[in-house]
C-alpha cells in the first residue's frame, strides 16, 4: 500500500482507481495486488499545519492526541487529487457517542505578499506564498479537489464533561461521488485516537479577554437597517462565537470609536439636544444589548473611548438622530476639554453611572480614555483630559492601549496595554498590565497573521501565563472595511484593509461574514485553542514561575514548535492532580 494511503480492501481500492480512471466502479474486477490508484493521497494533519493547495502530501493516517474533558481539540482530514480531473470529495466522522464532532471545509483567501519586516525563519507559507492561504472554515463537509491540488476538512472534537477517561476513537472517512447515479465510494478510513484524561477543564479566570467589533460592518454588509430587528438577530451569534473562542469582555457600542464621520453611526445611546446645553440620554437600547451579550456568556463589559485615538485632540463623535438623518453634537475639529464637551460629559458621565449601578455592572466594567497616545504632546493631552475624568467621574478607572512606560509609573492610565513589544518593560517595572498586539511587533514576536506559523499562535496563552498578563485586546475581530473609510471589502479577497504593508493580512479580522452569522478562521480557532491552554494551566495548578514553562522567557523568546507543545501538555496531562506540578 501507499505511505500515503490508509489501509482499504482490495475492493475499496477497486473502487478508488475506478474513480480515478474514470470508469464505472460496477464494471471494473477487483484487482489482484488491492493497490489503489496512486491519484488520491489521504492523510490527518494536527491543527498546527497549514495545509496549501499545493503542499506536499502528508503521511500521517492516525493521530493520537491527549484531551482533558470539557476540552475543544481540532484535527484535520486532508486529501490530495494527483488526478486529471476533478473529485467531489465528502468527509464524515463516526464512533464515540460521548464526543461532539464538528466538521467544516477549509477555504483558501488570497495573500498577495508576505508580511513585511518578518524573517522567513519566522514565517508560514514560504514558496506558497503569495498565493492562497487557508483560513476560513466553512459549514461544508463536502468539496471539489481540482486536479493537482490538496483539499482539508477542520475537525474540531468537544470532550463532554461527563465522558469517562480513556481513548476514544474516531473513524474519518471520506468518500467521492463516482459520477454515475449518485453512487458514493469510500476512498479510506482513518482513526483518530482522543485520550481522555480524568481532569476535568475549568473556566479560565482573572484573565479578560475582549476583541472590538463592528457593529456598523454587520448591518452594512447584511444590508439591513441599522439597530434594527434583524440587526439585533444577526448579532447574537457573533456574540456567541466571541464567547466560545475565549473573550469574556464585550465592547459596548455606547457611541462609534473611529475618527471618520459616518452616515450611519453604530452608536447605541440614543441622545437629543432640546435646549443649548442640555441632553436628554435614553440607555434602553444599550441595556438590551447588555441583556443579551450576558445571555450569550459574556463576563464583563467595555465602554468606548472618551477621546479620538492618536492624539487626545479631540472629543469623540457623539450624534443625535431625527428620522434616519444623524449629526454631530459638536464639530470634529473641536477641542479635547472645549466647553461643549465639558457640558455634555457632565451629564453622560453621572448617567452612565446611575445605569451601571442599576444594572450592577460597575464592578464588571472597563472605560477607555483614548487609544494609543504616543509622544510628549499626546502624554499631555492625556493628562488634562484624565484630570477633567477625575474631576466629573472620580469613580471611573481606565484602560487604555499605550506602550510608554512612563503612563503606568505615574498612574496616567490604572490598566496599562502596552504592546508586546514593550511589554517588558512594565514587567521590569513591576507594573500589572494588560498586552495587545495589533500590526505589529513583527519579527520574532507573537502575533496573528495569515502567515503566522500556527505553533506560534498557539503559545498565545502560555505566553499571557508565563509572563503574568492580567488581560488582553485586540482591536480587530471583523473589521471588513477599507482603513479609516466605511467603504466595505470582501474579506475573502482582501485580507489586509487594502493598505498592505502598514496593515499585514489577516490582522483586522479573525472572522468572514456567513449567511446566518461568523464563518471562524483557523487562526481563530487555534487562538482559542491558546486561551483553553491557559485555562488548563489554571486548572493542574502549575505555576507561573514552575520549570516546565521555563523555555518561555519573553515575548519575543519562547518555544514556536509543535513538538514543545506536544510534550508539555503531555505531562500536564498525564500528572496525577496532587498539586506537585513544578
Amino acid at each position: 500500500m501507499s505511505a500515503c494511503f490508509p489501509a482499504v480492501s482490495s475492493r475499496m481500492a477497486v473502487l478508488v482507481f475506478a474513480l480515478c480512471a474514470g470508469e464505472s466502479v460496477a464494471a471494473l474486477p477487483a484487482k489482484a495486488d488491492g493497490k489503489p490508484g496512486s491519484d488520491v493521497k489521504l492523510w490527518l494533519e494536527t491543527s498546527l499545519h497549514r495545509v496549501f493547495p499545493n503542499s506536499p502530501a502528508g503521511t500521517k493516517t492516525e493521530l493520537n492526541m491527549p484531551a482533558a474533558r470539557s476540552q475543544r481539540l481540532s484535527f484535520q482530514a486532508c486529501v490530495r487529487n494527483d488526478g486529471m480531473q476533478p473529485l467531489r470529495v465528502e468527509c464524515s466522522v463516526t464512533g464515540a457517542p460521548d464526543l461532539a464532532v464538528q466538521v467544516r471545509r477549509v477555504g483558501y483567501v488570497p495573500m498577495p505578499h508576505h508580511t513585511t519586516a518578518v524573517d522567513l525563519s519566522e514565517q508560514d507559507g514560504a514558496g506558497y506564498i503569495p498565493g492562497l492561504v487557508p483560513d476560513p472554515l466553512f459549514p461544508e463537509q463536502s468539496a471539489s479537489v481540482g486536479p493537482w491540488e490538496n483539499q482539508s476538512f477542520w475537525i474540531t472534537v468537544t470532550v463532554l464533561a461527563g465522558t469517562q477517561p480513556g481513548l476514544k476513537t474516531l473513524t474519518v472517512r471520506l468518500t467521492a461521488d463516482s459520477g454515475r447515479n449518485k453512487e458514493k465510494v469510500i476512498l479510506g478510513e482513518m482513526a483518530a485516537r482522543i485520550d481522555v484524561r480524568p481532569v476535568t477543564l475549568q473556566p479560565r479566570h482573572d484573565f479578560p479577554v475582549t476583541h472590538w467589533w463592528q457593529p456598523d460592518a454587520l448591518y452594512d454588509w447584511y444590508k439591513i437597517e441599522p439597530f434594527g430587528e434583524k440587526w439585533w438577530q444577526i448579532v447574537e451569534p457573533y456574540i456567541k462565537d466571541m464567547v466560545a473562542h475565549g473573550s469574556s469582555v464585550i465592547l459596548v457600542p455606547v457611541f462609534h470609536m473611529r475618527r471618520e464621520v459616518v452616515e450611519h453611526p453604530p452608536q447605541l445611546l440614543k441622545v437629543k439636544a432640546p435646549a443649548p446645553g442640555r441632553y436628554d440620554l435614553d440607555f434602553s437600547d444599550v441595556r438590551r444589548f447588555v441583556k443579551l451579550a450576558e445571555q450569550c456568556g459574556v463576563q464583563y463589559f467595555e465602554f468606548p473611548h472618551l477621546w479620538l485615538y492618536w492624539g487626545v485632540r479631540n472629543p469623540i463623535h457623539v450624534y443625535t438622530r431625527e428620522g434616519n438623518r444623524w449629526s454631530l453634537l459638536w464639530p470634529t475639529e473641536t477641542e479635547a476639554t472645549a466647553e461643549i464637551y465639558r457640558t455634555f460629559l457632565s451629564q453622560y458621565l453621572p448617567a452612565l453611572h446611575e445605569f451601571l449601578i442599576r444594572e450592577g455592572l460597575l464592578e464588571r466594567s472597563f472605560f477607555h480614555l483614548s487609544d494609543e497616545p504616543h509622544g510628549d504632546e499626546h502624554f499631555s493631552n492625556y493628562r488634562k483630559a484624565r484630570e477633567l475624568l477625575k474631576e466629573l467621574a472620580p469613580w471611573m478607572k481606565v484602560m487604555d492601549a499605550l506602550s510608554e512606560v512612563r503612563y503606568g509609573k505615574v498612574g496616567l492610565t490604572d490598566i496599562p496595554i502596552p504592546i508586546l513589544s514593550s511589554a517588558q518593560d512594565y514587567i521590569d517595572a513591576g507594573i500589572p498590565h494588560w498586552v495587545y498586539f495589533c500590526t505589529g511587533p513583527r519579527g520574532k514576536y507573537l502575533n496573528r497573521l495569515f502567515d503566522t506559523p500556527l505553533a506560534k499562535i498557539r503559545m498565545a496563552g502560555w505566553l499571557f501565563y508565563r509572563l503574568r498578563a492580567k488581560g488582553f485586546l485586540h482591536w480587530g475581530y471583523g473589521y471588513w472595511y477599507k482603513m479609516e473609510t466605511q467603504e466595505l471589502l470582501n474579506p475573502f479577497q482582501e485580507g489586509a484593509g487594502g493598505d498592505w504593508p502598514g496593515i499585514p493580512y489577516g490582522d483586522p479580522f479573525v472572522v468572514y461574514p456567513g449567511a446566518g452569522g461568523p464563518i471562524d478562521s483557523i487562526r481563530w480557532e487555534v487562538f482559542a485553542e491558546s486561551l483553553q491552554d491557559y485555562a488548563l494551566l489554571q486548572t493542574a495548578g502549575v505555576p507561573p514561575d514552575s520549570p516546565l514553562l521555563s523555555a518561555i522567557k519573553t515575548y519575543s523568546d519562547f518555544p514556536k514548535t509543535e513538538i514543545w507543545l506536544e510534550q508539555t501538555l503531555q505531562k500536564i496531562l498525564r500528572r496525577p492532580l496532587d498539586g506537585n506540578h513544578r
